[in-house]
């Protein structure tokens, strides 16, 4: 029989496509594209090669502010790797024990945040940790820690730190819903019979549920690492675009923005913009690629 063309497919992909080629893979290709180019004093635009990058790269200038901002993001996405993603372990598998009461209710407040706006999240933190009118001190007092509390954001050692433990603060819910969902995934017979074999549930997790859950865990990693080289709007919003105090927690995303658009006394340049976006774009296929060919193959063949 002569098969007919599944012109049903592409009646229901066809929006999704056109959707994902106008708003993203388009606009992604014009940013590849004009990373090639230079723009002059009149605003003309002339090709130029990888003139950008080897600005970006080598120039005192550019390169300093460059590596500043990698530096920063690898920080950055660090203290969530090693503080945001252990606490939602750790979270999720509490949740999951059958004899914990208000597992619902605890799972409720503690991804509420993430359903905030974290322009209102900034803002709000900033106020509480203000050395004028915040609240942090006397919130600090109660437990005795009083005389530990100073300027976080304002000093050039902590502004980073802090911003980090406030990002972890309000996005730790998801990597526990994932890992939480993984744990209620793993066959209860398996549980079950470790148990009835004697094993403690400390050694059940470490050996059976661990072990189950890797993939998860794998995936959590890498949408850290994507979220956080993509990160811009919570520096933004209580840094600031110069990224202060003397740019200690500037990151690729407030790099790209004002060498693209602009800032105070800096002219913005969308052609050297396109560059920093791009060089932005490669690091995170680099880390994506670098997950996938040397990560999840080894986990696939650990499930095989």
């Amino acid at each position: 029989m002569r098969r007919h063309f599944p012109w049903h497919i592409v009646v229901f992909l066809a929006p999704a496509v056109l959707i994902y080629s106008v708003f993203s893979a388009l606009p992604l290709l014009d940013t590849l594209r004009l990373g090639f180019f230079t723009t002059s004093e009149t605003g003309q635009q002339s090709f130029a090669g990888l003139a950008n990058y080897y600005t970006i790269l080598f120039d005192p200038e550019w390169s300093h502010a460059f590596w500043n901002a990698m530096w920063n993001n690898c920080k950055f996405f660090l203290l969530h790797l090693l503080i945001q993603n252990p606490i939602g372990l750790l979270l999720a598998t509490l949740l999951s024990l059958k004899s914990l009461k208000g597992a619902k209710t605890y799972r409720t407040l503690i991804f509420l945040p993430t359903l905030l706006s974290v322009v209102i999240i900034g803002f709000i933190w900033q106020l509480i940790l203000s050395p004028l009118w915040g609240v942090g001190e006397k919130l600090m007092g109660f437990a005795g820690l009083a005389d530990y509390f100073a300027p976080f954001l304002g000093d050039q050692g902590s502004a980073l730190i802090t911003l980090a433990m406030i990002s972890v603060w309000q996005f730790v819910g998801i990597p526990m819903m994932l890992i939480y969902a993984a744990l209620l995934a793993v066959p209860e017979d398996i549980v079950e019979a470790a148990h009835v074999e004697g094993a403690s549930s400390l050694r059940i997790f470490w050996e059976i549920k661990l072990p189950l859950i890797l993939p998860t865990l794998g995936l959590v990693t890498i949408l850290t690492f994507v979220g956080n080289f993509n990160a811009f709007d919570l520096i933004y919003s209580v840094k600031g675009a110069i990224a202060g105090p003397n740019y200690s927690t500037d990151i690729l995303g407030t790099l790209f923005y004002r060498t693209f658009f602009g800032y105070q006394s800096q002219i913005g340049s969308p052609t050297m913009g396109a560059a920093v976006a791009t060089m932005m774009f490669l690091v995170i296929l680099s880390g994506v690629g670098a997950y996938f060919f040397l990560v999840q193959r080894k986990l696939q063949r650990f499930e095989l």
